[in-house]
């Protein structure tokens, strides 16, 4: 299949964006050691870095004995509980700390961002563990309900902690918003193949991501935990709302999971935004399609927090 005309595709003001990161993480940051990695996104992320929103606190604190920061701006009934993103092995609270402050100030809700462990001194399923432990804690400690959210890595254990909580905590989430995860589609098809070597994100990217978080071992089967896409069971699920971006590798697993959730009779809805490329919340103060891209992001969190459904499906 011929490569996507990139340079049509994506904008001038989100290559002006790509070209931002790109010199502080570097595309080919996965061939660095992990240290350097880390040290690369965190230098990137500071670039990027926007100030709390007025208003907005933030207090750091353990649930489950995973460190979390806990975001309010007054008092909410509802709480969001954030995963950041990072291929499991990068990222961290300060990574999304102004992601999280501007959806806890834009949505009027608490929100959590839960640090869970990276690999590949954690590998799975401990990232899972966390994430879970985190989210069990959380809903012990507030008894609201609870909108999980996430973006990419971030995105797959959100979706992870609404599968497995089917049967334990029932009725608590009252929605779910994946930001271009990381689901465990078929990556024979879509855009697997078509955005392969899209920028900022590629199959060999996936590929050195999947290896880290499993250890070098083969990574689990028919485990949803790991890729909810592999559950045989999509009855029971919150209401979805998936963002993705055209130019990324991941994208059809926004159309599979919102697929699977409509067929066994739940509601979803999923936003493949034309233009965009994974990561591209970074961009939202820099690009016009990006801020839009977040104003999808952050207009579900609220609907599904205040028990509103306004898609047409």
């Amino acid at each position: 299949m011929n490569t996507p005309d990139y340079k049509a595709l994506i904008d001038a003001e989100t290559w002006a964006y790509i070209a931002r990161l790109d010199a502080s993480y570097p595309p080919d940051a996965v061939e660095m050691s992990i240290a350097d990695q880390r040290a690369a996104y965190d230098t990137m992320c500071k670039v990027f870095h926007q100030p709390r929103p007025d208003g907005v606190t933030a207090v750091d604190l353990a649930f489950g004995g995973v460190p979390c920061r806990h975001y309010t701006c007054g008092s909410s009934d509802v709480t969001v509980v954030y995963y950041h993103g990072g291929g499991f092995v990068v990222g961290g609270l300060e990574s999304h700390d102004d992601i999280c402050a501007e959806i806890c100030d834009r949505s009027g809700f608490d929100v959590i961002s839960v640090d869970y462990a990276l690999a590949p001194e954690a590998v799975f399923p401990q990232c899972f563990n966390d994430a879970w432990a985190a989210f069990e804690a959380i809903s012990q400690a507030y008894k609201g309900d609870i909108v999980l959210c996430g973006d990419s890595a971030g995105g797959n254990l959100a979706a992870a902690v609404a599968h497995y909580a089917r049967g334990r905590v029932d009725g608590r989430i009252v929605g779910q918003v994946l930001i271009y995860p990381g689901l465990g589609g078929d990556q024979t098809k879509g855009s697997y193949v078509t955005h392969a070597n899209a920028p900022q994100l590629t199959m060999a990217d996936l590929e050195f991501y999947k290896t880290i978080r499993s250890g070098g071992q083969t990574p689990p089967k028919n485990d949803p935990r790991y890729s909810p896409l592999s559950d045989t069971d999509f009855t029971g699920l919150p209401p979805t709302v998936l963002v993705t971006a055209q130019c990324d590798p991941l994208a059809s697993d926004g159309e599979s999971y919102r697929d699977a959730l409509v067929a066994a009779g739940g509601r979803a809805v999923w936003f493949d935004v034309e233009g965009m490329v994974h990561a591209c919340l970074r961009a939202r103060n820099m690009s016009t399609r990006a801020a839009a891209f977040f104003d999808l992001v952050v207009d579900g969190v609220a609907a599904l927090g205040q028990g509103k459904w306004p898609y047409k499906t």
